[in-house]
């Protein structure tokens, strides 16, 4: 991956925790690493814990960023979200995975997308 693409999604992930927070979300892990995966944020909205999967683009020239979310991302992304709730005991908490679409435009503005509840986990990860 390239330097310039490493930066964007850098600067899109911050860009994305302050807008999450100016939205009432309580940012609790940044780019939480398990050995079976990682999420980009876990924040809490209200009474839900999301685990949120972050998507830079600073053009649709590949399609739109959430299309990148695809199935094989979702199962990564439901086995950690599953080890950050086994680890923290907070298996019986409500929780739901959001997708947060960050688009750096060329005026130096950014424009936000919240999908929230984008996905459900995973069937073969329930138990």
């Amino acid at each position: 991956m390239s330097k310039d693409k490493i930066n964007l999604g850098k600067s899109g992930e911050d860009r994305a925790s302050g807008f999450l927070k100016e939205n009432g979300y309580k940012i609790l892990a940044k780019n939480y690493r398990s050995r079976l995966g990682e999420i980009d944020i876990v924040a809490q909205d209200k009474d839900v814990l999301c685990f949120i999967e972050v998507k830079t683009r600073a053009t649709t020239y590949y399609g739109l960023p959430q299309e990148a979310v695809t199935h094989l991302k979702q199962r990564q992304i439901s086995k950690a979200a599953l080890a950050y709730l086994k680890e923290n005991n907070l298996l019986d908490d409500k929780a739901r995975f959001d997708v947060l679409t960050v688009f750096c435009l060329k005026d130096g503005s950014t424009r936000f997308d919240l999908i929230q509840n984008a996905f459900e986990l995973d069937k073969s990860y329930i138990y």
